[in-house]
């Protein structure tokens, strides 16, 4: 099994983790304003697609 020949610095274990960073969740309109997630059902009129899917 191959093993690293020499320790890995600092500054290249910091750096490379320095691009591991979660990204902003994507936000879309309801036809009626509400901002929620892309494909997902309104969680406060309850549409999907302009039809009524949840009872709220």
């Amino acid at each position: 099994m191959a093993v690293p020949k020499r320790r890995t610095s600092r500054s290249n274990t910091r750096s490379r983790r320095a691009q591991w960073k979660a990204s902003v969740p994507a936000l879309s309109k309801c036809p009626r304003g509400h901002v929620t997630r892309p494909h997902t059902a309104c969680p406060t009129c309850g549409r999907y697609n302009d039809r009524q899917i949840i009872d709220v």
